[in-house]
């Protein structure tokens, strides 16, 4: 006699389950509330709600309507990232696309990590960026965003606005990149950091 509260196998083409499964999970867990909770928000059952967390059922848009409205969140979130799979891109030891910069005429170097369009968040590219310690000319640099530095090795004087920063292996620093920003002078080199800024600045 078969199990009436067993559940069917997922399907291999059930990623729209899914992923309305993992978003409705994760909205509901940033809300802070049970699947009880939102069972009652929504009209739905407890049971039904975890059927849809755990992919093994199909909602259907009036559920997932109901949904949305009780997480207090758009439709359109409770479908992202079914469109298609997301990609990684991973890079070895030592290499990097070699890129030209404002400070390439200067001698430094500048190898990309790669570079992935988000449809959901910021665009990031990483950037290991390698200044010689014969280095004169440093250019600043101004773009809207955030930016991220890690120093991996040697020690720089780094400008930020009105204010200068000795960075030397392990530190970090975060700024506004609108701000006029950049290394501006190599104190050991050669001198290497990873700079992780928006795509494309």
């Amino acid at each position: 006699m078969s199990d009436p509260h067993a559940r069917e196998p997922v399907a291999a083409d059930s990623r729209l389950e899914r992923t309305v499964g993992n978003r409705v999970r994760h909205h509901r867990l940033a809300a802070g509330l049970t699947a009880s909770d939102l069972a009652a928000r929504s009209g739905l059952s407890p049971a039904m709600i975890s059927r849809i967390e755990s992919a093994t059922t199909s909602a259907s848009l009036t559920t997932i309507h109901r949904l949305a409205r009780a997480l207090e969140v758009p439709v359109a979130s409770l479908f992202r990232g079914a469109d298609a799979p997301r990609a990684a891109i991973v890079v070895k030891a030592g290499g990097g696309t070699e890129s030209v910069r404002a400070g390439s005429r200067q001698g430094h170097r500048y190898a990309s990590l790669g570079n992935l369009l988000s449809t959901s968040g910021p665009s990031l590219e990483p950037v290991i960026v390698t200044l010689n310690a014969e280095a004169a000319e440093f250019p600043l640099y101004e773009h809207a965003g955030i930016e991220f530095l890690y120093m991996l090795e040697g020690a720089v004087l780094f400008r930020h606005g009105d204010d200068e920063h000795v960075l030397e292996a392990g530190d970090s620093i975060l700024l506004d990149a609108e701000t006029p920003h950049g290394p501006t002078a190599v104190i050991a080199g050669p001198a290497r950091f990873l700079s992780v800024n928006p795509a494309g600045a």
